[in-house]
């Protein structure tokens, strides 16, 4: 009790020591106010939009009961997970974003501003329209000095397997600006993306939201998209041979209608059976066809939007008080330990 009082006393008189240099106190907040106010000022403002969405889960697996699914997510298991078939389940989801591939697509999405109507591509709004800090612009110049030469650009046309170094650091920006949350327990997807401007933000965050309903239902529907296209051009093949044995046994028939020779009725009663197979065999890949079709639309999942992005019309990012306060505190620390240490240790020097 003793050695915590004591340690308190310590403190105490610390504080009085720093409080009782007031010029000193005054000259280090007065100082970094004026940095804070000189960092606030130039800091971008940034706008987030969101939407949330959930997804439909596939069923089957290991077969588990809704009722044990549900016992589990109260634990934040889920059992939906390990029981689905598919390969791409919503924990999965913010690694689609990742993808080069999908940030690639990004590029030529077309966005407008919140005051300018006029449509320009994504990528030009992130290469022209972004505001940049003053402490950023030696490190942009560095950048510049000492970049090599881009190579191959636009996806890489000479080259698939490489992007240029603008590309992919582009990309590497836009991740940054994409958050994705899935909630274990109910499997809602939030989507958001922060922009400085609320406009772009919300376009952005939408069109994020349809490319991954599109690239899942392309996922899940793969397999009946192959089948039916399979099998439409197998029935039209099969429809193409089945009209010629047709006209080929009309023909035929009416050619001979007046002849009881037995060659020519055994002649018919062959061609008419070939036509029967083909026709047959035309009805059996338009089944199969109409099934791959219908397994198309079993397979298609639905998304429920929760909440739809809307602009926003507060800033994300910290308000400018706020961090003028920061850096207020961030003075009265400095000064603190400029009379506490280092100003000893200056004079020892």
């Amino acid at each position: 009790m003793e050695e915590k009082k004591h340690r308190e006393i310590d403190v105490l008189a610390l504080a009085r020591q720093v409080l009782k240099e007031k010029r000193t106190l005054a000259k280090f907040m007065v100082a970094f106010s004026v940095v804070g106010l000189v960092v606030a000022l130039n800091t971008p403002r940034e706008f987030t939009s969101r939407t949330v969405l959930a997804p439909e889960m596939s069923s089957g697996g290991l077969g588990l009961s809704s009722n044990l699914a549900d016992m589990a997510s109260t634990f934040g298991i889920n059992l939906d997970k390990k029981s689905s078939v598919d390969a791409i389940y919503p924990e999965l989801y913010p690694d689609i974003f990742a993808s080069t591939d999908f940030l690639l697509e990004l590029f030529d999405i077309k966005v407008r501003t919140k005051d300018d109507d006029t449509p320009r591509t994504f990528l030009y709004h992130i290469t022209n329209e972004q505001k940049v800090p003053f402490w950023m612009w030696p490190r942009i110049w560095l950048s510049q000095l000492i970049k090599k030469p881009d190579g191959v650009g636009g996806g890489g046309a000479a080259d698939p397997y490489r992007i240029s170094r603008t590309e992919a650091e582009i990309c590497e920006g836009i991740f940054g600006s994409i958050q994705c949350l899935v909630d274990k327990k109910t499997s809602e997807i939030t989507i958001s993306y922060t922009d400085q401007d609320p406009l772009v933000a919300t376009i952005v965050v939408d069109t994020l939201q349809r490319r991954l309903q599109k690239y899942i239902t392309e996922y899940r529907t793969r397999k009946a998209r192959i089948d039916y296209e399979y099998y439409k051009e197998l029935s039209a093949k099969m429809l193409s041979e089945y009209e010629k044995a047709r006209n080929k046994y009309v023909g035929y028939a009416d050619s001979h209608k007046n002849l009881l020779l037995q060659s020519f009725n055994t002649r018919e009663e062959e061609m008419e059976n070939d036509m029967q197979q083909k026709y047959d065999a035309y009805k059996t890949m338009l089944t199969s066809m109409r099934q791959a079709e219908a397994k198309i639309q079993e397979n298609t999942p639905a998304f429920t939007i929760i909440q739809n992005p809307v602009m926003p019309y507060k800033p994300s990012s910290r308000g400018k008080i706020v961090i003028l306060f920061m850096w207020v505190l961030l003075g009265i620390a400095a000064d603190a330990a400029w009379v506490l240490y280092l100003r000893k240790m200056v004079k020892q020097k």
